[in-house]
């Protein structure tokens, strides 16, 4: 007798189970009447050798039988889930369940689950950056387009023909445009670094020396602020870098600008260190200012994420030096990375590659 699973469908294992017990029963029968006719054999003889005959056939049908249901049912699972963790150029390549089918199913599943709530978890936090970010460029674009639409309307209201007033109120509208003009301008740079658009020119030039020029660009605001800045390191001498010379300059400027906004008074100081690191050169700005808090440092660089934001937005800025300085140093393939301790100072690190 020939059972050909193969050619059969079984939808449940309760199919599969009313087979398994029919094929038994008529095996058990026929091969009792069998053994007890042909050898002429005892009755309990011939019940032996059949329970012998039996166990073995039946072992062989079972275990043949569940490899092949749980094969049919296990198999459309495992290849979703197997072909869509492949890339599509993969996806047509024949699927092999190996030896152990319910392990390599077991083990794709928990894989393929954990990779999902990575994802969705990625997604949540995507969603909840966008919400905010929404948010806060609502907020800096609306304070400046409500103070233009004040001072225009007091303007056309009268306050064109007094003397008094109209020229403060113009100044006043221009100061807010300006900034309006730099969010955007930010914003921009920030896309385009983001999407690869934006080149770099690249080219040698003394890293030293550009820092000095930053310095003596900042000279008034320095001043004003009673602040100190020292170069140190490398002693002065030149030192060359190859990067983008221009958006290094910005890089300088935010972070050095940014020292001397939150330094300490009195007795303010911002140092700036070379740090010779054999291929990279690393360039340090260290302040004495309020610092930065551990659960604001992981998010100092996300566009417009302030730590204080009301003395943030007193001291002027849009929100997105840091962005834009994190972004420049990145298309450069290096790193940047920030320490700092509340009411010690904070210290800006980021490096460069050294031109021979």
């Amino acid at each position: 007798m020939q059972l050909n699973i193969n050619s059969m469908k079984f939808s449940d294992p309760k199919r599969l189970s009313l087979f398994i017990a029919a094929v038994i029963t008529a095996m058990a029968a026929l091969l009792f009447t069998v053994i007890n006719l042909a050898f002429g054999i005892g009755f309990w003889i011939a019940f032996a050798l059949t329970l012998v005959v039996l166990f073995i056939v039946t072992a062989t049908i079972t275990r043949y039988s569940i490899e092949k249901f749980l094969y049919e049912k296990i198999r459309l699972v495992y290849k979703t889930i197997h072909q869509l963790k492949r890339p599509k150029d993969e996806r047509h390549k024949k699927m092999n369940l190996g030896g152990n089918a319910l392990e390599n199913v077991y083990q794709e599943v928990i894989e393929w689950g954990q990779d999902q709530s990575k994802e969705i978890e990625e997604l949540k936090r995507l969603a909840a950056y966008r919400r905010e970010f929404i948010g806060n460029v609502t907020h800096e674009l609306k304070t400046p387009i409500f103070n233009i639409q004040g001072y225009v309307l007091t303007l056309l209201d009268g306050g064109l023909d007094d003397p008094a007033i109209n020229r403060e109120y113009l100044m006043r509208t221009d100061k807010s445009i300006n900034r309006l003009i730099t969010i955007v301008r930010d914003l921009e740079s920030i896309a385009q670094l983001e999407s690869g658009e934006l080149k770099l020119n690249w080219s040698k030039f003394d890293i030293v020396a550009l820092t000095s020029e930053v310095i003596d660009f900042l000279e008034i605001k320095v001043r004003r602020k009673d602040t100190d800045i020292v170069l140190e390191g490398l002693s002065g001498k030149p030192t060359y870098v190859f990067a983008d010379k221009e958006r290094i300059r910005e890089v300088l400027i935010n972070l050095i600008d940014n020292s001397v906004k939150y330094g300490s008074k009195p007795n303010s100081r911002t140092t700036i260190s070379f740090f010779d690191m054999d291929e990279n050169l690393l360039v340090e700005v260290t302040d004495n200012g309020i610092g930065i808090s551990k659960t604001d440092i992981p998010r100092v660089f996300e566009r417009f994420y302030r730590t204080d934001k009301a003395r943030s937005r007193e001291q002027g800025g849009t929100g997105l030096g840091l962005a834009i300085v994190k972004h420049i140093i990145e298309a450069h393939r290096q790193t940047i990375n920030v320490r700092s301790t509340l009411g010690v100072g904070t210290t800006f690190g980021f490096t460069l590659e050294k031109a021979g």
